[in-house]
């Protein structure tokens, strides 16, 4: 049996890992959070590593508040950087492999053309920097890993489409963001994608998102058209949101790898909002 460590398994991506493994008898899931596993500790790293001897480790945890990253930026580091470091670091020492997963905003947002994983990352606030030099830090100690960068994820937690549903029962009508654009990505999808690379030798760096794109102001529509309410969403502008960080403007990630390697095939976005909605 083959033993797997996920770590930030009470996000929405660490549940929906546990989801996909859930009933394959030949892994056995050490599922870990902050209170179980320090990551920015080498030391505790390697002590539970050393002792798990895991086949791979899916590290899910990061600091993701994007606008506390600004005012946060040792900790967002540790979190960020330090910790997929010390992860590399265990991963190499007992044989494991490491896959990490990282974000859109590791570049500047004022591309024309769907970014692939050979343009050039240019992050343009704290946590993308934080994410990009976790990038790194894999690839520097790591022997064997697989790099995910996703966008706009939602899942079995707190996300954009919660939150859009909450506003609407409070009023008939929300202002959202329009001059944004990328692709919303289901956790589901995501970890489908994780999951089905987790027993293969296709390593790198790999763009994760769905298919298709839209602005934010978009994806609430289809929101709430999915969810049957005539809630009216009046597009605004970044500057109008007025967000303490730099979110980029133009996010679309092609998987172009995933795609050149035969890898996992991501639904198109409306198909996975629709199942995902309807699972709830």
């Amino acid at each position: 049996m083959e033993k797997i460590i996920v770590t930030g398994c009470n996000g929405q991506l660490g549940r929906a890992i546990n989801q996909e493994l859930a009933g394959n008898t030949e892994i056995s899931i050490v599922n870990t959070d902050v209170a179980e596993l320090d990551i920015t500790s080498v030391d505790e790293v390697l002590a539970l590593v050393r002792e798990v001897k895991p086949y791979a480790i899916i590290n899910c945890a990061a600091h993701t508040a994007v606008d506390a990253c600004e005012t946060d930026l040792d900790n967002a580091y540790r979190i960020n950087a330090i910790g997929p470091r010390n992860l590399g670091i265990a991963a190499t020492e007992t044989g494991a492999k490491l896959i990490h997963v990282s974000t859109d905003y590791v570049f500047d947002g004022k591309g024309t053309r769907p970014y692939v994983e050979f343009d050039t990352p240019n992050p343009q606030g704290a946590y993308g920097k934080t994410k990009l030099a976790g990038e790194n830090m894999v690839k520097d100690f790591a022997d064997r890993y697989m790099i995910f960068r996703t966008a706009w994820l939602y899942g079995d937690g707190r996300n954009f489409v919660k939150t859009m549903l909450r506003l609407a029962e409070n009023g008939d009508k929300v202002r959202v963001v329009e001059d944004q654009v990328g692709s919303p990505t289901s956790a589901r999808e995501l970890a489908r994608a994780i999951t089905s690379q987790l027993f293969t030798d296709n390593y790198g760096l790999f763009h994760a998102t769905c298919e298709g794109n839209c602005s934010w102001a978009d994806f609430a529509r289809e929101i709430f058209r999915l969810a049957g309410r005539d809630t009216y969403v009046e597009g605004i502008t970044s500057a109008e949101f007025a967000a303490k960080a730099p979110r980029p403007a133009y996010s679309i990630l092609e998987n172009y790898m995933l795609k050149l390697t035969g890898g996992y095939q991501f639904a198109d976005w409306h198909d996975a909002l629709d199942y995902y909605m309807k699972a709830q």
